[in-house]
């Protein structure tokens, strides 16, 4: 199941902060893949999070730095098409400024719930997914009955789909505890999706968004999703801006 649009309207700004965080993501990717595979595994050492080194207290700037690093192309534009569907309201009822520390903040404790996790792997934790979570949590809050266009794999048709956002996004976390509990026991040197860091940035949003978001700007949002589109714009109302 993957989003494709939301029909969210009545945002009050463009979403710049989202717009340059998918710029830079990309842009680091595109260096990532001229880089030989010597000193690609050099980057991703140095500047992705590492939880052995965060739990010895070295390597604290990582934090930060591997939220914008990906490890593959549909990496990269799976995380970049959540941030952009869900990421433009969530902005728009923070504020830019608001907006930017939340993401980065979420980014961060998702990065700590992975070394609580497992705190003695070696593997550098990379991605902007753990932010991403806290997003996709801050969504549902705000804008729970808020639908959004999935596409649908069934069998061998691929068709699309409204669904509300908490049964989107409720299904995606649902998912990642299930893929969390099971990877419980596995040896963490060797690699795979850091689904405690999507739990935890999850989580981190859950909690973070009451004191980020701004409460006349969600009432706004949510007022202009029950306002008729005009005739005008009815072939764009999904377009979800």
């Amino acid at each position: 199941m993957v989003p494709l649009t939301d029909d969210n309207r009545g945002r009050r700004s463009a979403p710049v902060v989202t717009w340059v965080l998918i710029a830079i993501n990309v842009l680091v990717f595109l260096y990532e893949v001229i880089l030989p595979d010597e000193d690609l595994a050099r980057l991703f050492h140095d500047y992705g999070a590492i939880p052995r080194d965060l739990v010895d207290g070295e390597g604290y700037p990582t934090v930060l730095t591997s939220m914008f690093l990906h490890g593959g192309w549909l990496h990269l534009l799976g995380n970049m098409l959540f941030l952009w569907v869900f990421g433009d309201n969530v902005e728009d009822v923070m504020g830019h400024v608001r907006y930017l520390v939340f993401y980065l903040l979420t980014g961060a404790l998702a990065v700590g719930a992975q070394v609580l996790a497992n705190p003695d792997s070696a593997v550098p934790t990379i991605g902007a997914s753990g932010a991403i979570s806290g997003l996709l949590a801050a969504y549902i809050v705000c804008f729970p009955h808020g639908r959004v266009l999935a596409g649908v794999v069934v069998g061998f048709l691929i068709t699309t789909v409204m669904l509300p956002a908490w049964v989107m996004i409720g299904y995606w976390f649902v998912l990642q505890v299930i893929q969390g509990a099971m990877s419980l026991g596995i040896d963490p040197d060797t690699g795979g999706v850091a689904w405690f860091a999507h739990i935890g940035g999850f989580l981190a949003g859950l909690a973070l968004v009451f004191p980020f978001r701004r409460r006349d700007r969600v009432r706004d949002q949510r007022a202009a999703r029950q306002r008729p589109v005009s005739r005008s714009r009815r072939r764009l109302r999904w377009d979800g801006r």
